[in-house]
């Protein structure tokens, strides 16, 4: 396809817009966490690159980036711009394995340009084959983690049961046409009606539920022995899916969004005793403990969708006015699709 058709048009500010962190949330961030400023457009110096943004992606992670604690990246600075991953072009580099006019994803925060070394660049896109936002949300850290986490630690076998929590999200909907793809049985939750059919209509589950009205104990016992359990929720369906493991089950854990705090720690079961008699593997999966595989997940993946075996949503908002609250929204489920904003 040509270029023109995968690459929306884009400016060059003369000033760079940033979403600063002004405050440490407690919990989920909140509007009020947040300022937008204008300084002067960065230069970079010897080895460094200068990225213009175009596509900024809003995560559930980003809680614990602005929040601090989280032990696999620094927390977000207070007075600089919020930590957020990100699709931009390199206008200008001093950096000769990086080519100018090149599209790269990584670490370029909530703002028009960024200052960057090689370190900060996650995937080297150079020239997209899909469209660019897929490399920020399906070809970034959401269909990445899908597709590692089940490679890794899902060792799917056919005909398996497999149970996805936030079954329409970034990650939940890829998990569930990977599930699909591999033989085995897609059961999904999610938080509305409307995802329900979205995921049995469009990503391929075999079932799904709305775990806001349903009766998740029965509908768990319904469904029989879980065999992998891929969670980003935690809570009380966690410890309700592990009572219905198979033996010697697999259970992936992506997130905890169910969570609003955990000062103090929540209280809740004792599992110990499920996993010892089911004989479980529970594995905690952050992604950037796997980037040396990122160009080998983003290339399998780009070439289902190419082939037509894999979709995605996007919800996509112009401008960065609406970021204070984007955390917030994502963490209600409002989003219908991968959050990101269009800043070009």
């Amino acid at each position: 396809m040509p270029i023109e058709s995968l690459v929306p048009a884009y400016t060059l500010p003369a000033e760079n817009r940033r979403v600063i962190l002004k405050n440490r949330p407690a919990g989920i961030p909140q509007p009020t966490d947040f300022a937008l400023d204008e300084s002067a457009v960065p230069q970079p110096a010897d080895l460094e690159l200068l990225v213009r943004n175009i596509y900024l992606s809003v995560d559930p992670a980003q809680r614990g980036w602005a929040v601090g604690g989280a032990n696999y990246i620094p927390a977000a600075p207070l007075g600089g711009p919020m930590a957020a991953l990100a699709v931009g072009v390199i206008v200008k580099s001093r950096h000769q394995d990086f080519r100018e006019g090149s599209f790269v994803y990584g670490w370029f925060g909530w703002q028009d340009y960024a200052v960057v070394g090689p370190e900060k660049v996650l995937t080297r896109i150079g020239i997209p084959r899909v469209k660019l936002s897929a490399y920020a949300g399906i070809l970034g850290i959401n269909g990445i983690t899908a597709y590692l986490a089940l490679q890794m630690f899902g060792r799917l076998t056919q005909h398996e049961t497999v149970l996805v929590t936030t079954a329409a999200g970034a990650v939940g909907s890829t998990v569930g046409q990977l599930v699909r793809s591999a033989g085995c049985r897609a059961i999904g939750l999610t938080g509305s009606d409307d995802k329900v059919a979205r995921c049995t209509g469009r990503f391929g589950y075999d079932a799904a539920y709305n775990y806001r009205t349903a009766d998740i104990a029965a509908v768990l016992a319904d469904i029989g022995a879980i065999d992998v359990f891929f969670d980003s929720i935690g809570g009380d369906v966690l410890d309700l899916a592990l009572r219905q493991m198979n033996v010697g089950g697999r259970i992936i854990q992506c997130g905890t969004a169910s969570i609003a705090s955990w000062t103090p720690p929540p209280l809740g079961l004792r599992n110990e005793r499920e996993v010892l008699t089911r004989r479980l593997s529970w594995h905690g999966f952050v992604i950037f403990d796997h980037t040396g595989k990122f160009d080998e997940a983003v290339r399998s993946l780009e070439a289902k969708i190419i082939a037509g075996d894999l979709v995605y949503d996007e919800d996509i908002e112009i401008g960065m006015d609406e970021a204070a609250s984007a955390i917030e929204r994502i963490y209600r489920g409002e989003n219908q699709g991968k959050k990101l904003m269009f800043i070009g």
